[in-house]
């Protein structure tokens, strides 16, 4: 099962499952997703496809739970951040529940806001993190944190096969243009040519992960055995400023487009890098893909979706 399964990354782990054989039934609720991502697996004999908030109990079969439900971007998780908060809170005690009563492996997608505006870098996963449990981003990363807390209790108290990924800004097709995520922003903006928005200076930074690498990464993640339980950090840890992100996306699209700067939105983090050692030394994975070559594939799905 997939949760969150119409989703950017969960309609790429739910083709790649399609793809090994396995059966998949996947869960969404439509409110960050789109039908759109699913259209060309739909006629698999394989998938099943069940319209459901997590936030409600599910009664079904599984051996192996993918937990992705959970708006990701700031657009979609501050428009209605109780609910978010809700989806990563009783979203996951429903899912551990189903877990717990089927005897299922599950592997939660935490991500990388759980160290907050970091102190520390690049990092690691016994970093504790600097979040603010009170501003505008909380919903997400408290109620990232809440769950793997629940995780973790869960494997104490009942011996549960769980599985933790923190997951690093991720890219790639299927990515939804309205999402607010600085690679769909810049590429849509330049495919258009309106002005590419960075907030603040643009010298702030992110690591940008493939989404393949990224599959790649959570199913090796669910293929250990018992005793590996995560946190693992899943990401690249090459490191780019927004400055040099918009100018490879305006040389990449050959768009003429302007970079313009807006205020730096509240508890934005100036630098993130995940240090992946741990997931060499338990996975042997790394990822794989280059910048340029994981936004050319990127770009292409845009100018298809926009017909440009």
């Amino acid at each position: 099962m997939v949760t969150g399964g119409a989703g950017f990354i969960g309609s790429h782990i739910t083709e790649r499952l399609l793809d090994q054989g396995h059966e998949v039934l996947v869960v969404d609720n439509y409110y960050s997703s789109t039908r759109r991502n699913l259209t060309h697996l739909l006629d698999h004999p394989n998938i099943e496809v069940m319209r459901h908030d997590v936030t409600f109990p599910l009664y079904v079969e599984v051996d192996e739970i993918y937990h992705l439900a959970c708006p990701a971007s700031p657009i979609f998780y501050q428009r209605d951040p109780v609910q978010t908060t809700k989806t990563s809170v009783h979203g996951s005690i429903n899912m551990l529940g189903l877990a717990k009563r089927t005897k299922a492996k599950i592997l939660l997608s935490s991500t990388s806001e759980v160290y907050g505006d970091p102190q520390v870098h690049p990092q690691t996963e016994d970093y504790w993190g600097n979040v603010n449990p009170i501003g505008i981003r909380s919903c997400y990363d408290e109620g990232k944190r809440c769950a793997e807390t629940l995780f973790f209790d869960y494997r104490r108290q009942h011996d549960l096969g769980i599985k933790v990924a923190r997951i690093f800004n991720t890219y790639g097709p299927r990515m939804q243009p309205d999402d607010g995520r600085v690679v769909s922003n810049f590429i849509v903006q330049a495919l258009a040519g309106e002005p590419i928005t960075i907030y603040g200076d643009g010298s702030q930074t992110r690591s940008f992960c493939y989404v393949d690498d990224l599959v790649d990464g959570l199913m090796a993640l669910m293929a250990t055995d018992h005793e590996v339980t995560g946190p693992i950090n899943i990401g690249n840890p090459v490191e780019f400023t927004m400055i040099e992100l918009a100018e490879l996306v305006l040389e990449l699209t050959g768009s003429s487009s302007q970079i313009e700067h807006r205020p730096l939105p509240q508890d934005d983090p100036a630098r993130r890098r995940p240090d992946i050692s741990r997931a060499r030394e338990a996975l042997g994975w790394e990822p794989k893909a280059q910048l340029r070559t994981g936004l050319e594939q990127t770009i292409a799905y845009f100018s298809e979706l926009s017909g440009t």
